[in-house]
């Protein structure tokens, strides 16, 4: 008996991009996306393509690419494809296609272009395909494909910027605008990067000694990691306990504040915590028992707001010495302030880990879920 199948695909509800609000960085990449909701009792095929170009002058280094990301239902990343192991830097227009996959445990397919470093970027005629029960690729309609749209500077009718169109993200290095240099219908979109800094380069942090500014580049690395991680978490998900030896993620964030603090007494002030000190930070520090007991109950600001006014007194304290005090040692120790640094900077790493097996095994939301049959995809 042939085995049973069935696709759904829902274009989600298109919406323009000043109706979300949009938060502003400052990143050495930008993209834009669209996202459509996907269910298959099976694993099946999809292809994204988009005509491409890129323009750069001998000392800039911009590359493009396509991307696409499988959401699943347990808020785990499927499949997941940016291109940048074969970056588009051609100048002449050419045709780039993307295969990815769905299955049983998806729940949102996201897709767009990305542009990386300085140079211009022209992006043209998306187009994204999904196969059917029979393995035939059939087209599914994208909304202002190939950016005929014209909102003015700023704006993508149809598709928003960043990774998800939920939550529109605007680098300000990059400037989006459409000009007649096309492949299909009468206009391209151009997203121009200018100045822009390098994601994957570890540079001193300015206003430190060498070496301190690299560890301070390495330990805000670490806690942006963080708190995008935790993000978007309720009271709920935070106090979340999966069984009764675990930590919650909400008290690992007073943990890693806790660990920080530790630390600034015992470099800045060659001392360990005092009576008052452990009386409030005791309970972060140790965890076990009575971290579970008494760190609960607080919305993700409360947390993240303690653990911002840690790592801000972290910064001026190091910006007051130099590189050589990263070779001193409290008296009668042999671990040096570099080492306790580096310490707190892969202690951060560790129970960055423990948060994400954590934040994976939260308990499911219910969710009304709409079907659309595969006979609504377009022919």
């Amino acid at each position: 008996m042939k085995k049973e199948f069935f696709l759904l695909v829902l274009i989600a509800a298109w919406y323009a991009q000043g109706n979300a609000q949009v938060k502003e960085i400052s990143r050495g990449w930008t993209s834009f996306v669209q996202s459509i909701d996907v269910a298959s009792n099976e694993k099946v095929n999809f292809r994204l393509s988009a005509a491409v170009k890129v323009t750069t002058d001998s000392s800039e280094q911009g590359s493009a690419g396509l991307w696409a990301r499988v959401d699943n239902k347990n808020e785990e990343t499927g499949f997941f494809d940016n291109m940048v192991d074969r970056p588009i830097t051609s100048e002449n227009w050419q045709t780039y296609t993307l295969e990815g996959y769905i299955d049983q445990n998806s729940q949102k397919l996201n897709f767009g272009g990305l542009c990386m470093g300085d140079g211009e970027f022209y992006f043209d005629r998306v187009e994204l395909s999904i196969q059917d029960k029979n393995g035939k690729f059939r087209p599914v309609e994208i909304p202002n494909s190939g950016f005929e749209k014209d909102a003015g500077p700023g704006n993508i009718p149809n598709w928003v910027e960043g990774t998800n169109f939920a939550k529109p993200v605007r680098v300000k290095e990059y400037n989006i605008s459409f000009v007649k240099d096309e492949t299909y219908g009468t206009q391209a979109l151009m997203i121009k990067g200018t100045g822009t800094p390098n994601p994957y380069e570890l540079k001193s942090a300015e206003g430190y000694s060498l070496q301190i500014g690299t560890l301070v580049s390495m330990l805000n690395d670490l806690s942006n990691r963080v708190e995008r991680v935790v993000s978007g978490l309720d009271q709920q998900k935070l106090d979340y306990l999966i069984d009764e030896k675990a930590n919650r993620i909400g008290a690992l964030i007073m943990h890693l504040a806790a660990a920080e603090k530790y630390y600034q007494v015992y470099t800045f002030e060659n001392r360990g915590f005092n009576e008052e000190e452990n009386k409030k930070w005791g309970a972060a520090l140790n965890l076990g028992e009575e971290g579970r007991k008494e760190i609960q109950g607080h919305d993700l600001e409360y947390y993240l707001d303690i653990y911002r006014e840690v790592r801000q007194k972290t910064l001026e304290e190091l910006k007051k010495r130099n590189d050589a005090w990263l070779k001193k040692k409290k008296p009668g120790s042999l671990l040096n302030n570099h080492y306790a640094w580096f310490h707190v900077m892969e202690h951060q790493s560790s129970h960055l880990g423990q948060i994400l097996f954590l934040k994976k095994r939260l308990p499911e939301e219910e969710k009304p879920q709409i079907q659309v049959r595969d006979d609504k995809i377009k022919d």
